[in-house]
């Protein structure tokens, strides 16, 4: 398979800003996310500076921004004041709060006021269909599901993006997100169990071309590669 050929939506994960200028201005990524995780990785020091920066950047393709509040009314407010950067953002707001409250009514007015909603932290089919029971039909919406995170807790992933995915579907404006992808084979699991989207690291993107490579040649690679390093660092065991 060529990554080329893939239907699947591919969005970067990130917040480096001019890697995400470059990105969208080679064509292949379809959108972006990012998390105040990956924005303390990257050293962003002024949120809503990097968030407008982004959007006055980036039109055409959604854009995804989290809010850092733990309580509802201030997540409401953090949220408009988001949305307003770009009719392509997306507001993330996390399934629940740190408490374990449900965000549920939350994610329900903001989504019928019009607010493109990206529901983050998704674990479970019983979350997805409460998300989906609260998320305006007439309102484009995002469900990601941590699939990455799914699998490290020891559990299948692909069952549960191939249910949430029927539940989309009918939901009608709903588009389900493989997130916190951990390796290159995820795009394959992801686009065969029906996720219309899957996030990538850079590290993950830049990887993209060895998809379909023939096995061998890539055992040659690899070899060759193992003597390389050797030979440059100049190992001897005789």
């Amino acid at each position: 398979m060529d990554y080329r050929d893939l239907k699947i939506e591919i969005y970067a994960d990130g917040a480096d800003i001019e890697k995400m200028k470059k990105q969208h201005d080679e064509g292949f990524v379809k959108g972006f996310t990012t998390n105040p995780t990956l924005m303390k990785k990257a050293g962003v020091e002024d949120y809503k500076s990097f968030a407008k920066e982004a959007a006055g950047a980036i039109k055409d393709v959604p854009l995804s921004f989290e809010v850092f509040a733990d309580d509802f009314p201030t997540m409401e407010k953090e949220a408009r004041v988001l949305a307003g950067f770009g009719d392509n953002v997306y507001v993330k707001i996390p399934v629940t709060n740190t408490k374990g409250e449900h965000s549920t009514e939350l994610i329900r007015k903001l989504s019928h006021d019009g607010l493109k909603i990206n529901v983050t932290a998704v674990f479970t089919t019983e979350q997805s269909k409460e998300v989906l029971e609260a998320l305006d039909p007439m309102t484009q919406s995002i469900v990601s599901i941590f699939a990455g995170r799914i699998t490290n807790a020891g559990v299948d992933a692909e069952p549960v993006i191939s249910e949430v995915s029927k539940m989309c579907r009918e939901h009608g404006n709903s588009k389900v997100l493989w997130a916190s992808s951990r390796e290159l084979f995820n795009v394959i699991q992801a686009e065969r169990s029906g996720a219309d989207i899957i996030t990538l690291t850079d590290d993950l993107l830049g990887s993209l071309k060895t998809l379909g490579k023939d096995l061998y040649e890539y055992s040659l690679d690899t070899v060759k590669m193992f003597y390389n390093d050797g030979k440059a660092l100049g190992y001897k065991i005789l």
